[in-house]
């Protein structure tokens, strides 16, 4: 990929390298496509004065024989550099190992490789790949970890040459000014193109180059096989492919939770299931939300991991997923969804890109439903935000509102637990009683 975009974690690889000064290796894990590699090796070309990549997806004979030769360090940075032609300068270069799953040996001598200090290492890979290719290998304690994920909104608006709407949008968010509906609708439409496009920077560069939802589409649909193939791979039943095109669906059926039996049918046992979630979550293709069985701070004490909901970890890939039975997307679909005239429900598609901000704003994902005074039907809180010594409730919707049954409900059976509560929609931001209601482009802010 030609274009380089603009990202946030670049600030979080400068802190690593002013704070740990080549004392630990950087792993970025990620989901396949994110931008990992692109963002590794951009750092290096901007940050050192020489870097090489080893690529081990693609690496020549020469890389696998000098691994195997790693414990003599001399050798194998001297190997490197005649097989790159680049010369290594001590503190001064970096050694990025992309597909780091794909090297255990690699992996597990990075340990020794920070010790010898002469360079600085940046890993990249699958959070389930190196996982499932590390666990008869000692994993190095030698390591800052962080997280890449799709490019989230502020990103997709600068690489359309836009960086005034989101400081723009969180100076009103913090001071509760309305924009006006004209300003509503027209930032509402340039909110849409992120969901149908979507943070895989690899379609964003297709919708710069062609201006064509349809080619988008193509090159989603790409990334989507690109991740049946994976799980077909760790799971040859088939059956985490079959949760993973089945998510749509699950959101639109209006269920409480994700029906496994629907999808899989009953037989299978518990313990299974569990690794199989585990192995879809850290795919990190999926956003898994638990439900809170009792909400309070703490949230993670209280999940329920047999009850859950599951979201795809991009918007612009769940609504290509939605129409997976056509070859491709026609634009009319695109053009329709654009201007909100789809006569589809749009609901499940604002819960998940909701699902998908709050994560990558470093949210981990909780929902409650408790049984209405009737017990005919259930109230649900769509997430619940853990902020200090207590919590927040946001409700979900597509459109505006006439009632908000569930967080009035919330309130009266945890008011002493909540500090803001939030209705998340597609009007302007203003306040009804002491909620919130806040324009789904402004989830990043809660």
């Amino acid at each position: 990929m030609d274009r380089i975009f603009q990202r946030k974690i670049y600030d979080r690889l400068l802190d690593w390298k002013k704070s740990q000064d080549g004392n630990t290796a950087l792993l970025i894990k990620g989901a396949r496509r994110v931008g990992k590699s692109t963002i590794a090796e951009e750092f290096a070309k901007n940050e050192y004065t020489s870097y090489i990549v080893v690529d081990f997806a693609d690496a020549p004979v020469a890389v696998w024989d000098a691994v195997g030769n790693i414990s003599d360090r001399d050798s194998f940075f001297m190997q490197l550099q005649f097989i790159y032609g680049v010369r290594l300068y001590e503190r001064k270069s970096v050694i990025i190992f992309d597909e780091i799953q794909k090297c255990p040996t690699v992996r597990q001598a990075i340990k020794y490789l920070v010790k010898d200090h002469r360079y600085d290492y940046i890993e990249t890979g699958s959070l389930l790949s190196i996982k499932k290719n590390t666990k008869d290998i000692v994993i190095p304690s030698e390591e800052t970890r962080i997280t890449m994920y799709p490019m989230d909104y502020e990103e997709f608006r600068w690489a359309l040459g836009d960086t005034a709407t989101i400081p723009l949008l969180k100076a009103c968010f913090e001071e509760n000014r309305p924009l006006g509906d004209a300003v509503v609708r027209k930032l509402l439409r340039d909110f849409r193109l992120y969901m149908l496009v979507g943070g895989m920077p690899q379609a964003i560069e297709t919708y710069l180059m062609t201006n064509n939802l349809t080619d988008v589409d193509n090159r989603k649909r790409e990334i989507i096989e690109l991740y049946l193939d994976d799980f077909q791979k760790i799971d040859p039943t088939g059956k985490a492919s079959r949760m993973f095109k089945a998510i749509p669906s699950q959101l639109t059926g209006n269920a409480s939770r994700y029906k496994t039996a629907s999808v899989l049918g009953r037989s299978g046992d518990k313990d299974a299931m569990a690794i199989l979630l585990k192995e879809m979550e850290d795919s990190m293709t999926v956003n898994i939300s638990h439900h809170a069985n009792d909400p309070n701070v703490g949230l993670a004490m209280h999940a329920d991991y047999d009850e859950y909901k599951m979201y795809l970890g991009d918007t612009g890939l769940f609504i290509t997923l939605a129409f997976w039975d056509k070859s491709v997307t026609d634009n009319i679909i695109y053009q329709k969804l654009l201007a909100d005239k789809l006569s589809a429900d749009m609901g499940y598609v604002y819960e998940n890109v909701v699902a998908q901000m709050l994560t990558a704003a470093g949210d981990n994902l909780f929902y409650y439903t408790w049984p209405t005074e009737n017990g005919k039907h259930n109230y649900e809180i769509d997430f619940i935000l853990s902020r200090g010594n207590k919590i927040c409730p946001v409700e979900v919707k597509s459109s505006g509102y006439n009632t908000h049954a569930s967080l009035d409900a919330f309130k009266r059976k945890f008011s002493g637990r909540i500090l803001d509560k939030y209705l998340v929609y597609t009007k302007d931001l203003r306040k009804d009683g002491d909620i919130r209601l806040v324009p789904v482009f402004m989830t990043a802010f809660l």
